[in-house]
């Protein structure tokens, strides 16, 4: 089955065509590595790991590459290095630096696995690839692309003509609303800083240039080129990224004479309860958070997929609820039945078509109803959401007790029992399961025509053990 994205640069959905189907590349932005990984961090992950595992179906495991990279040379991480040193931690500044990288990808691993997320082929840090950093910038600056200034070197932004065709803004627009140094180093207040001057106390490389350390937009590129080739087929990340990070990604790599990525995809931003995410707000947190909070890493990934990943992702307790409640019955039938996996033909044509996650799920909820049990079985796996049993302990607490199996689904289960007792005109069975329901922590609510149980924060299933 054909598979569509909708690449960026282009403003378009397009065929996907790989230039070599025995060896399909992606590249993806990675974290700056200086504390957890918040919940918007997750987005990109798992919206690209989604299109890894399809490119994987599609052409075979040993056929995908994927790299996600770690920048590990950044202001942000020698600040908070220096917080530690000031604090008393013991060791070099470089050494604290090294350290905090390490225990952040660390943690950062650690949570994108909880929430599903495979680990990509390669990943690279931004500290191993300096040679070709400055290899890379050594030839900008040869072919008049780049600039030396004291100490600096910054590429020449309009030395490249289709600068803007990513984000679909002229240079001189740029400069009226975006964020650019204006130094008096500069040739233009656009160029971007491809090098910069280390102190003695901040982690630095000697170069031509003096000693100092790369800027953040040529380490993308070097890392892509060295372990992707000359041209690769896809280039992801958030959409924060559009510019100035990925449009200055394209104008040094093509200058520097690469062919670089045909497809850019950008996922959209993520808010909390309908605000943008902010400490100041209240309503900023991290996946360990949630985690901590007794959320699942299924629940966090189900709900993000919910979402079609170019439109904003709001993430509100009330989807949490809705998420877990629905994975809840679907890993109860599951068990129950232990059936194959067998992805259906209408699954990949959503994962295909742009990667409709929603729609995907959509067609999930219409094999539960039908009884599709292997189809639904092999889409939660094709989605990244796991349905081992120990992990679903989450979900149901003590699950020793095998007739507790039977109360899988309350909801169909009271609904049942109101129709039998509308016949009978006898209600207790009724009163008594809504009863036991409530006293486990469960919110009950019946209309004319709809029942929801929902979970609360301390529901307890082992209390509906003894039902019927």
């Amino acid at each position: 089955m054909a598979i569509k994205l909708y690449n960026t640069k282009v403003r378009k959905k397009v065929e996907f065509s790989p230039i070599d189907e025995n060896n399909v590349r992606m590249y993806v932005c990675g974290p700056t590595v200086y504390d957890r990984a918040h919940l918007g961090n997750a987005r990109p992950v798992i919206v690209f790991d989604t299109l890894f595992r399809l490119l994987r179906y599609t052409y075979g495991a040993d056929h995908v590459t994927y790299v996600r990279n770690f920048t590990d040379v950044d202001d942000k991480i020698n600040a908070t290095a220096l917080a530690r040193q000031q604090a008393g931690a013991a060791g070099t500044l470089e050494n604290l630096i090294a350290e905090r990288s390490d225990e952040t990808i660390g943690w950062y691993l650690e949570d994108m696995a909880a929430v599903g997320a495979l680990e990509p082929t390669e990943m690279p840090r931004a500290t191993q690839y300096i040679a070709q950093m400055i290899a890379m910038i050594k030839d900008l600056i040869a072919k008049e692309h780049a600039y030396e200034a004291e100490g600096h070197a910054l590429f020449r932004v309009r030395s490249y003509a289709e600068y803007g065709t990513l984000s679909g803004r002229s240079v001189d627009d740029m400069i009226a609303g975006a964020r650019v140094e204006v130094a008096p180093y500069k040739e233009d207040p656009m160029d971007f800083v491809l090098w910069k001057p280390s102190s003695d106390d901040q982690p630095g490389w000697d170069s031509p240039w003096g000693h100092g350390r790369p800027g953040w937009h040529i380490e993308c590129s070097a890392m892509a080129l060295d372990l992707l080739g000359d041209a690769f087929d896809i280039h992801g990340g958030g959409n924060d990224l559009t510019f100035p990070h990925h449009e200055n990604e394209i104008a040094q790599s093509t200058c520097a004479g690469h062919g670089f990525a045909n497809v850019w995809m950008h996922n959209e931003m993520l808010q909390v309860e309908g605000k943008k995410m902010s400490k100041s707000l209240g309503n900023f947190f991290t996946v360990r958070d949630l985690l901590k909070q007794g959320v699942p890493g299924q629940v966090i990934r189900f709900v993000m997929l919910s979402t079609h990943y170019r439109k904003p992702m709001n993430w509100t307790e009330k989807k949490r609820v809705e998420a877990e409640r629905t994975l809840r019955k679907w890993f109860a039938a599951i068990r129950l039945s232990a059936p194959k996996a067998i992805v259906s033909p209408e699954f990949i044509k959503a994962v295909s078509d742009d990667l409709n996650s929603p729609q995907a799920i959509a067609v999930l909820h219409q094999h539960f109803a039908a009884g599709e049990l292997d189809n639904l079985k092999a889409g939660l796996e094709f989605l990244g959401i796991s349905i081992e049993f120990d992990l679903e302990n989450i979900f149901y607490g003590n699950m020793d007790n095998l007739n507790y199996l039977t109360f899988a689904d309350p909801e169909h289960e009271l609904m049942n029992l109101r129709i039998d007792a509308m016949q009978s005109n006898d209600f207790s069975e009724v009163d008594r399961y809504k009863a036991m329901l409530m006293a486990a922590g469960a919110e009950v609510r019946m209309s004319k025509g709809k029942v929801e149980v929902i979970a609360g924060p301390n529901f307890d299933p082992s209390k509906l053990k003894d039902f019927p």
